[in-house]
């Protein structure tokens, strides 16, 4: 069972759970969507409202669904790494992760997420930008984590609802 928190209520460490527990993003509709493994992010408040921001690079698939969405979400499934390393593996565009990692996804209007999570973020798109090296006041950053010039998109979100599943 699913129960809606204000996220007033929420009192998971955001910063852990993203960084060990991993999430998935996900964005489309019941026809056609996708999904990723991501780790980094983080959660706030921006122009007025609580909200997320995720890091997707403009060569995943996912993006193509986030591009073309108003929503999105984001879903937390515990110890549970499996479904990590097939999605975040393996691409939406010549594979079916859904079957392959075991999920059994949710339609709901705008949103899809996987019957299996322990925490969804239901979440509107307000701001995409490629991020850029022109721009980083780190240039170490530059040489950790983009040798290869692939560099992400800055993807920030409202928060519209917080689902926690619960024991039945």
């Amino acid at each position: 069972m699913l129960r809606n928190i204000c996220l007033k209520d929420f009192k998971e460490n955001v910063i852990s759970i993203i960084k060990n527990e991993f999430m998935l993003i996900t964005a489309g509709n019941k026809e056609k969507y996708n999904m990723m493994t991501a780790s980094w992010g983080f959660m706030g408040e921006m122009w007025g409202e609580d909200c997320v921001a995720v890091v997707v690079r403009p060569s995943r698939y996912t993006m193509d669904f986030i591009n073309d969405s108003e929503y999105f979400t984001i879903t937390f499934y515990g110890d549970n790494k499996d479904i990590h390393k097939v999605c975040g593996s393996l691409s939406g565009r010549n594979a079916d992760k859904t079957a392959a990692a075991k999920l059994t996804p949710v339609f709901d209007d705008n949103y899809v997420w996987f019957d299996e999570a322990r925490l969804i973020l239901k979440i509107k798109k307000k701001y995409v930008q490629p991020m850029s090296p022109e721009y980083l006041t780190d240039k170490s950053v530059n040489e950790k984590w983009y040798k290869d010039g692939d560099w992400h998109n800055l993807i920030i979100g409202s928060i519209e609802r917080i689902y926690v599943k619960e024991d039945a």
